[in-house]
Formats: structure tokens, C-alpha cells, sequence
């Protein structure tokens, strides 16, 4: 088994590279061909934090399982350790071995960022050249970059509820290589007013902790790309209600939606919305099966609450380029 650490796994899994991986992932999972139990989380006693346990199968070829924990802590906004510390444990479906322990941050940082990359080519306008970022947190950093991997974006802006966050961002951005497959240099800012900023993009991305909506249904505009990304549990969300009703919606995975989806979920016990309101699934959209936005003036909404199958492809790609070019420390597992 192999023990790769976050600077394995920034070394060998680029963008480009994990946006081909999700997506094959998510058709095998549109298919079926996977086992995803509900994720679980455990209240840590007298803490604050909680243990997050999220297990799955992932078939299509490789198949593969495991189980993603995470340490779920909340900590000030500029604090190293981020609020999600945790690992991944890749098994091999057809012996049982373990093949790989891989630092989970990282690899869920550039796997979030890198299946809302892919969801934004399938679902985003073609000629989209204007980027808004809601939230100046590593998620953030990742989501730019990955973004800049399939569309052209001339101006990519950066919203933050304090400011000086956002020109730190937008400090470290200017300064980084762009990374490898990236379409275009783009011209980075501080977005000023929210409202504003929302208007003027054609694909927005939030990535934010907000407990309750900040972003509303009527500063939207025809043909606009959304991607939901920051709120994971039923009780928060990141749009309002008008958001949701407005937008042609789509999901990483129904089961999961109908169980933590705060947008959705809100916005149908108001009655807003119902079950029906769901599109489908991104999966069905990358197989062919589904289409996606139909006309150029669609506002479209991706809710990602991300899956374990995704956890599972990525590793699976990290694992195979660390085996090709024996990166990482080997450990004998029998005792």
C-alpha cells in the first residue's frame, strides 16, 4: 500500500486530468455501477467537530472501493489546516488489498473543483467569458483554476464578505502558473457589489460556509451558468428559492440531493419546487442520455454535494501515476 501526501497528490493530479476522471466517474455513476451509501457523520463529545464516514464502489472498469473520513472542524478563515481534514483509503475491488492512504484535503480540494469544471463545460453557455467566484477559501483558489480548463473566461472576479480575502486571492492567483490545459490568461479583480457582480457573469460559483441564502433569484439574468457548491447539508443554503424555481437544476446524485440538498430541499417544504423540478442527474448529461441546457437562454444551476465515487476515481488516478513513477512510501501490509 502506498502512502501519498498532499504533495503527491498536488504533483501528480492536475485539473485536466481529474475533469476527464470525473466524468467518466459520474456516468458509471448515472448507470449504477457503484454502492453509495449516505454518508454518516458522529458527534465528537464536548467538541464542536464531528467524524464524517463516506464509503462506496465504483465500478466501470477499474473497479475499486473505499472510504473517505474526514474531521470536520470548524476553524477562523485563515486558518492552514482548512475546515476538513481527513484521508482516503483506495481498496482494489477484485483482490480486496488495500492499495493506497491519500491525503483527503487536497484530493477533495482539486476533485470539487475539478467535477465543477466539468459540469460548468456541459452546462455553461459556449461563448461564457465572464467568471464570478463567491468565496475567497482554498476551494476558491482550486475552482479558479480548474475553470480556466474549459471556457476562454477573459475576467474571472473574486466576491468575498471581507474584502481584503478576496484581494489576497486574487494576489496569489496573478502570481501562480496558470495550470496546465488552462484556455486562456484572464484579467483577475475584487468583485464590489454582490448584486452587481451576479448580473454581470455568465458563470458564477459559490463556495462559500453560509449558513442561509445570499445570493437571490431576481439579480439573475438570462443564459447564466450556476454552481452550488459551498452548502452540503439540508439546513443552509447558498440561493434563495428563486434561484432553484428559475433554473433548469441538476445533481451529482438524486439519493443524495433529496437527503442534503439545502437549496432544493428548502425550496420544495415551501412549495416552491417539487421532486419533478430536478433535471437529472450530470452523469446522464456527460453519457448523451440528458440535455442539459436546451436554449441560450436557460439559466442553468449544478447542486454538487459530492459523492465518494468521485473521492474513489481521483484516487484512482493519483494511485495509478505514483505506481508509474514509484512516488509515495510503500508499506509492507502483512505483519
Amino acid at each position: 500500500m502506498r502512502l501519498l501526501t498532499l504533495s503527491d497528490i498536488e504533483r501528480l493530479l492536475g485539473y485536466r486530468q481529474c475533469i476527464d476522471e470525473m466524468r467518466a466517474a459520474m456516468i458509471t455513476t448515472s448507470q449504477r455501477d457503484c454502492s453509495l451509501p449516505l454518508r454518516q457523520f458522529m458527534p465528537v463529545p464536548r467538541r464542536t467537530g464531528k467524524l464524517g464516514l463516506m464509503p462506496g464502489y465504483l465500478g466501470g472498469g477499474d473497479d475499486c472501493f473505499g472510504v473517505k473520513i474526514v474531521s470536520k472542524f470548524e476553524r477562523p478563515a485563515d486558518d492552514p489546516h482548512g475546515s476538513h481534514v481527513g484521508a482516503v483509503l483506495l481498496f482494489a475491488a477484485d483482490t480486496g488489498l488495500p492499495l493506497a492512504l491519500l491525503e483527503g484535503g487536497t484530493l477533495t480540494a482539486i476533485r470539487t473543483a475539478s467535477m465543477t469544471a466539468a459540469a460548468t463545460d456541459a452546462l455553461a453557455g459556449v461563448e461564457a467569458r465572464h467568471l464570478l467566484i463567491v468565496g475567497a477559501g482554498e476551494e476558491a483558489w482550486h475552482h479558479a483554476r480548474a475553470l480556466l480548463c474549459v471556457r476562454p473566461f477573459e475576467t474571472v472576479a473574486i466576491w468575498a464578505r471581507n474584502p481584503d480575502r478576496a484581494a489576497r486571492l486574487i494576489d496569489r492567483l496573478a502570481a501562480a502558473l496558470l495550470p496546465s490545459g488552462a484556455l486562456k490568461t484572464p484579467r483577475f479583480s475584487v468583485a464590489q457589489d454582490l448584486a452587481d457582480s451576479v448580473a454581470a457573469a455568465a458563470v458564477i460559483c459559490t463556495v462559500t460556509s453560509a449558513k442561509e441564502p445570499f445570493i437571490r433569484g431576481e439579480w439573475l439574468r438570462s443564459g447564466q451558468h450556476i454552481n452550488l457548491v459551498g452548502s452540503a447539508i439540508p439546513t443552509t443554503a447558498e440561493v434563495d428559492d428563486l434561484v432553484v424555481s428559475r433554473s433548469r437544476f441538476f445533481v451529482d446524485y438524486r439519493e443524495a440531493a433529496f437527503a442534503a440538498a439545502g437549496e432544493l430541499l428548502g425550496a420544495m417544504s415551501r412549495g416552491v419546487v417539487t421532486e419533478a423540478h430536478v433535471c437529472g442527474e450530470i452523469g446522464e448529461v456527460f453519457a448523451g442520455s440528458l440535455t442539459g441546457r436546451r436554449h441560450v437562454d436557460d439559466i442553468t444551476v449544478y447542486k454538487s454535494l459530492g459523492v465518494t465515487t468521485q473521492d474513489l476515481a481521483a484516487a484512482m488516478r493519483v494511485w495509478r501515476e505514483a505506481e508509474r513513477e514509484n512516488i509515495g512510501s510503500v508499506i509492507d501490509m502483512m505483519l
